[in-house]
């Protein structure tokens, strides 16, 4: 319970600053899972927002999987509210830039992709038993 109070100040902040002073080649958290940096205009600005994000790759990199739980806080982290209202983003993955479109996932598509979720990360299945709110799944496609 502590990490899920310290880990969304702490990590996004180590990875954004990795990533910067590596030039986009390496993400501190990646080390536990795969991860990327999503740039995505903010739903109210329309600023570029850049977020660290835990991913699930797919199709050796045609894909990614990204799960909003929040660490398992109540509210929707506020890149997914980017991604509803401006869905055209784009991710560093391994040092590459890439264009993407974001997707929510709704209905057996969602049940199938929170599947491999857990089974690719079981501790998801905690985050969400501690919220009363539906964790947001996207699939970002390359552009």
């Amino acid at each position: 319970m502590l990490f899920a109070k310290i880990a969304p100040h702490v990590i996004p902040a180590l990875d954004k600053a990795v990533h910067k002073l590596t030039r986009g080649k390496v993400i501190l958290s990646a080390r536990m899972l795969p991860g990327v940096i999503l740039t995505a205009k903010g739903a109210k600005t329309g600023a570029p927002r850049t977020t660290p994000l835990a991913c699930m790759p797919e199709g050796g990199g045609a894909s990614w999987l990204l799960i909003g739980s929040n660490f398992g806080r109540p509210g929707h982290p506020a890149w997914t509210g980017n991604l509803l209202k401006h869905p055209d983003a784009s991710v560093s993955w391994k040092g590459q830039d890439i264009a993407v479109r974001a997707r929510l996932l709704a209905g057996e598509e969602r049940a199938a992709a929170w599947r491999a979720a857990l089974e690719f990360w079981p501790p998801y299945a905690a985050y969400q038993a501690r919220i009363e709110r539906e964790i947001r799944l996207f699939r970002l496609e390359r552009r």
